[in-house]
């Protein structure tokens, strides 16, 4: 007997619990044995599909406009009414698994997570869970409304972002100001938001028992592989080998441009005065290039995204009442990635869809595992996967390949990617190390004075290049700008550690990209099937948090950048 399902995540949108939950009745009153195990377990996979499936097309509706009310009433209605309930039924579905003994091939590393999510799980808690993820909506809303008036003309932040690479510091100070200003108006918004995130996600901790958030999500993010004393050694590595990288590189912007101290606005002009790169002119454009830089890559991740385009997968502009950002995500019932953008013609662009191409190779790759538990990928490697484009794609932007630069030009993108990959891994310490602190410190972290004076002795500590002397309310309320913060917490760790494995994966394509290529599809294509530190071995990297991992891709991306001063500054 085959199970049924239903016939499409559109349709699905606007049903009700009623209407989902025989479904979940069928597939509880099965009897699981050897010969129907693995019926059932595609009959649940199919219903865990669509449900995810209609949550993301609800979740793109909402951030492609955050002003679409009926998106909202929709998204909303499926987090307070169909949610809860769907979630209790999937736990019966997984007491039902793990209460038969089976273990079907393929099935022994989701199984693994089946017990975490079975010990996560807590009547209790749904509500909760659903109130999170409306909270973390709002954020969106604030952040996607503002923008401000330029010369007469109303424009977003992203978009004046653009002023920072102005040769203008009068110009470049002033822009950065007017932005500044226009986030300080929603400080107190930001602030009551958090407040209220604090209090659900402390709750989540203490129902079930647990002795703070940290450990709470934790197993939430389903991390059996690494723990957060790993997290303060990746934080302390960073200290002893990128924070000084990160000096050398602010100390050579500072003498290039002839200044006392860098400030805010003098950190993404060109200190050799040479025109902003400007790869492209508009969204077509942007989308040929890239796809020509796939190809060079592999000819198959080109054909992938060449489907992507054709199916209408991705929105890159920027617009106003856009949520703030990227992201891709998956329509799991036609094993589909979406991209979502907020271009401006600016290499970040580039380098953001690189990255966001290669979250979508993965949905890809993976299509082939019959079950949707296989699909719960370590966020570690997920960002391994998508940094590993940035880097081998830096390879193919000039004229003879993909046309974004001349080959000076390209040698000094190359070169800005890669300074501002060492840069990151600090600000990735103030950011994971900041949030360790506030669920240690719950009680005095909900406090958002506190917040700022944490962020501040964190920034003081890591970003030692930089100098906010009379920004005082800027630098410290720095954290209610990073959007992990508020909507994922504890994810961020997640790019610094990817980073560490896509350099090891960069260097092997230096001696080979043929085979280094072959390796990075191959461990994509295990989706969840495997442990993370297998994952990254059948990459061809390893997963290490300490001084001496670090300073390998350090010391690879600091070589390189000597090399390439002198083909870009030449």
């Amino acid at each position: 007997m085959q199970i049924q399902t239903p016939n499409s995540a559109l349709q699905t949108m606007q049903w009700q619990w009623g209407q989902i939950k025989p479904y979940f009745q069928e597939l509880i009153s099965w009897n699981l044995t050897n010969a129907t195990v693995g019926e059932w377990l595609t009959g649940w996979s199919r219903l865990k599909e669509f449900l995810n499936e209609t949550y993301w097309r609800l979740y793109v509706a909402i951030t492609v406009d955050t002003t679409d009310e009926i998106a909202q009433e929709q998204f909303h209605t499926f987090l307070d009414e169909t949610y809860p309930l769907a979630s209790a039924a999937d736990y019966r579905l997984k007491r039902k698994l793990l209460e038969s003994g089976m273990v079907p091939l393929g099935m022994e590393t989701p199984l693994r997570n089946i017990r975490t999510e079975v010990e996560l799980y807590h009547e209790a808690n749904l509500p909760l869970l659903s109130e999170e993820i409306k909270l973390s909506a709002i954020y969106d809303q604030i952040i996607g409304a503002q923008t401000v008036n330029w010369r007469g003309k109303e424009i977003t932040l992203t978009k004046l972002f653009l002023l920072q690479q102005s040769h203008n510091r009068d110009e470049r100070e002033e822009a950065w100001q007017l932005t500044a200003k226009r986030q300080l108006e929603d400080r107190e918004a930001i602030n009551d938001l958090w407040v209220q995130l604090m209090a659900v996600r402390g709750k989540l901790a203490a129902n079930l028992g647990l002795p703070d958030y940290t450990t709470y999500r934790w197993k939430q993010l389903l991390r059996h592989d690494f723990t957060p004393q790993d997290c303060h050694l990746f934080n302390r590595s960073i200290a002893n080998v990128a924070v000084p990288a990160s000096w050398r590189i602010d100390e050579k912007r500072r003498r290039q441009l002839g200044l006392y101290s860098l400030r805010p606005w003098d950190l993404e002009v060109d200190p050799l005065e040479r025109p902003p790169l400007r790869p492209f002119r508009n969204i077509n454009e942007l989308v040929e290039k890239t796809t020509r830089v796939f190809n060079y890559i592999d000819p198959q991740l080109a054909n992938y995204f060449k489907i992507m385009q054709a199916e209408r997968l991705l929105d890159l502009d920027n617009r106003k009442n856009k949520a703030p950002s990227g992201y891709c995500t998956e329509f799991q019932t036609v094993r589909r990635p979406f991209i979502f953008m907020n271009c401006v013609g600016i290499h970040d662009d580039v380098l953001t869809l690189l990255h966001e191409g290669g979250h979508s190779f993965h949905v890809f790759e993976t299509a082939h595992l019959p079950y949707a538990m296989q699909l719960q990928i370590p966020v570690e490697f997920m960002e391994m996967a998508a940094m590993t484009m940035e880097y081998i794609g830096d390879w193919y932007y000039d004229t003879d390949y993909a046309g974004f630069y001349t080959p000076a030009e390209a040698a000094r993108a190359r070169e800005e990617h890669l300074k501002r990959d060492i840069r990151f891994w600090p600000y990735m310490a103030v950011v994971d190390a900041f949030q360790h602190w506030a669920y240690k410190n719950h009680v005095e972290a909900s406090k958002p004075a506190q917040c700022d004076a944490a962020w501040a002795k964190l920034w003081k500590r890591y970003m030692v290049g930089e100098d906010w002397s009379g920004l005082d309310d800027e630098m410290v309320t720095g954290w209610q700008r990073r959007l992990h913060l508020i909507q994922v917490p504890f994810y961020y760790v997640d790019y610094g550690l990817a980073q560490v494995g896509a350099t090891q994966v960069w260097r092997n394509a230096v001696k080979d990209q043929g085979q280094a290529i072959a390796a990075y599809r191959r461990a994509l294509s295990l989706g969840g099937t495997v442990t993370l530190p297998q994952l990254f071995a059948a990459a061809g990297g390893r997963l290490g948090f300490d001084t001496a991992t670090l300073r390998q891709s350090v010391s690879l991306m600091e070589d390189t950048l000597d090399w390439l001063s002198t083909v870009s500054e030449g």
